[in-house]
């Protein structure tokens, strides 16, 4: 079990491959290079960020803490709310007010296609790299007319592409649209295994299984929590072993982990549950790596 206090880190400035200003600290992440890598980001979106309408080839849930996202025909996510935003599916353009105050937790990881997820530091590799090519603008890669290539590629999948050394090949699409779920027309179901702790699951997604719900602990209540998963309390205070609870922890557990939480007062904590890549990951290995020429 890894257990990071987010309220210790510092925002720094990110996406600058799209438009406007984000500043994000990041909460939890898994290991570059492998398909079930992923990140727990913390994000606060300034009112002149911009994300034109693309896909991805990962897979994201975003809980929208503070303020309004709107991705136009795709609806809006509003605080409070939580979003699936599913592999190879188009979403946007992304906006907001130009005055208010945004701030999302995102959870992206690489989903059931097996496309992986790039870690912050590939992307500003990539970004890096790239520069030297063309330019970063309104969340597309424009690649100088003397540099072959695709002259407007979108920002991330020109990343992609440098990083791997490849064309991306988006996943067909599992879901026809991203969706937007709304909590607080959910009910807390009591968990029997543990008097004193309710649950709002919200959804399991794709054949992979990621999942996203809430538990709720009154105080001095105790919960066993398994499963390849992220934890964040959102309120409260408590301990699990050794560690402090307290807003924006984050806990990630591994399969065959688990992890006990006790609450010293009434606590909410979000649960993003990571997909099951094992059996990617075991066709992978199996694969015999071809002799380089």
């Amino acid at each position: 079990m890894k257990v990071v206090q987010a309220d210790q880190l510092s925002f720094v400035r990110g996406l600058e491959y799209r438009g406007g200003t984000f500043h994000s600290i990041i909460m939890m992440e898994g290991e570059p290079g492998t398909l079930g890598n992923f990140q727990v980001s913390y994000g606060k979106i300034g009112g002149d960020f911009f994300s034109p309408r693309h896909r991805h080839n990962f897979e994201q849930i975003r809980f929208q803490v503070e303020g309004t996202l709107d991705f136009a025909r795709d609806g809006k996510l509003e605080e409070g709310m939580v979003g699936y935003f599913p592999e190879g599916v188009a979403y946007g353009p992304q906006s907001q007010d130009a005055g208010s105050d945004v701030a999302t937790i995102v959870l992206q990881c690489g989903g059931a296609s097996g496309g992986g997820y790039l870690s912050q530091d590939e992307v500003r590799a990539g970004m890096t790299a790239l520069r030297e090519e063309g330019e970063f603008r309104d969340g597309v890669f424009r690649r100088r007319a003397d540099v072959p290539g695709k002259r407007n590629v979108d920002g991330y999948q020109a990343i992609w592409e440098h990083r791997n050394g490849r064309p991306m090949k988006y996943p067909q699409a599992r879901y026809s649209r991203p969706f937007m779920m709304n909590p607080k027309h959910y009910s807390w179901v009591p968990l029997e295994q543990s008097p004193g702790v309710s649950e709002k699951f919200l959804g399991t997604f794709t054949e992979r299984r990621s999942s996203a719900s809430f538990l709720k602990f009154t105080s001095g209540s105790r919960c066993d929590v398994t499963g390849r998963c992220v934890l964040v309390v959102m309120s409260g205070k408590g301990r699990t072993g050794e560690h402090e609870l307290r807003r924006l922890t984050t806990l990630h557990l591994e399969r065959g982990e688990h992890a006990t939480l006790e609450a010293r007062e009434e606590t909410i904590v979000m649960r993003f549950g990571l997909p099951d890549l094992s059996a990617l990951e075991a066709r992978d290995a199996d694969t015999p790596a071809l002799a380089a020429e």
